[in-house]
């Protein structure tokens, strides 16, 4: 079991804000399963910045309780380099596939709003990504297998069903960790 001490940082270089790193361009690496922290050491050993979200975990083993730092996106790790760091990520055999980031500003603002969040100890968990409008699907619970399209009202979470014979719809208020999207 790994230390919370032997995690990599979350951001390196530690000390110059996400928005000021400016080595080459961001990259998302896709690593491979259970990798992030691996290839966030290899980064770390060839001073290329790197962006890898850790957040605080808690289980139970046996009556004990285990505290570790799991990454919040599970499988990504963000790096910025040039062509030649992209190339020496791709040589730790740690990366299924490497995604070019076509919008950078946006990217970055997205990243450090995350750091942000992380820095100053909120609570942040993962959460489906689902856009208003997207048709999705009850993965469990009372009301798993049903279909229905995403909406948001009042900082709530529905389902619209729709009935199409009678041109006629209800929507069911759900908690959005149960949804998936059925869209590719």
């Amino acid at each position: 079991m790994m230390k919370l001490s032997d995690n990599p940082p979350i951001l390196y270089p530690e000390k110059i804000p996400l928005e000021d790193i400016n080595k080459g361009c961001w990259w998302v690496a896709h690593t491979k399963s259970r990798n992030e922290k691996s290839l966030a050491w290899s980064l770390h050993k060839w001073e290329i910045p790197f962006f890898l979200p850790l957040v605080s975990h808690v289980s139970r083993n046996r009556g004990r309780v285990l505290k570790s730092l799991v990454p919040l996106f599970k499988g990504y790790l963000f790096f910025n380099g040039d062509d030649e760091d992209r190339y020496k990520a791709l040589t730790t055999n740690r990366i299924a596939n490497v995604i070019p980031v076509a919008n950078q500003p946006v990217l970055i603002t997205e990243l450090a709003s995350i750091h942000k969040a992380i820095s100053c100890d909120a609570p942040i968990d993962p959460h489906p990504y689902l856009k208003e409008g997207v048709r999705c699907r009850v993965k469990a619970g009372a009301l798993m297998g049903l279909e229905g399209i995403v909406i948001h009202k009042k900082n709530i979470t529905r389902i619209v069903i729709n009935v199409e014979m009678l041109g006629q719809a209800a929507a069911v208020e759900i908690d959005s960790d149960l949804l998936e999207s059925v869209e590719p």
